[in-house]
């Protein structure tokens, strides 16, 4: 079983900026896929950001340009580096960890809050 901590979040003023990090108990190496989530409209979870196991990126649109989603196998840890924070990002992130033969895993949340 595969135990992901994420951390980072808080509050901050509009146009700010947080880093979020999603470490891992094993090794990231085999992972097929890293992402991070967060609910949407409907409450269902959504892809904010996905990073493939050749570190490829892809972002949602509206995080195009604002976001930049990275990983760091010596460290096994995601993160998601998110700039110029609006109110609408304000949401709980989830990261999430699919490898084939390994399985999918997700981090507890962490909560964005952005506000003046």
């Amino acid at each position: 079983q595969v135990q992901l901590v994420e951390s980072g979040g808080g509050l901050v003023q509009p146009g700010g900026s947080l880093r979020l990090s999603c470490a891992a108990s094993t090794s990231i190496f085999n992972f097929n896929r890293m992402g991070w989530y967060r609910p949407g409209p409907g409450k269902e979870r959504e892809l904010v950001a996905l990073i493939n196991r050749d570190g490829r990126p892809n972002y949602v649109e509206s995080v195009l340009g604002r976001f930049t989603i990275s990983r760091d196998n010596p460290k096994n840890t995601l993160y998601l580096q998110m700039n110029s924070l609006k109110p609408e990002d304000t949401a709980v992130y989830y990261c999430n960890f699919y490898g084939l033969g390994i399985g999918d895993y997700w981090g507890q949340g962490t909560q964005v809050t952005v506000s003046s």
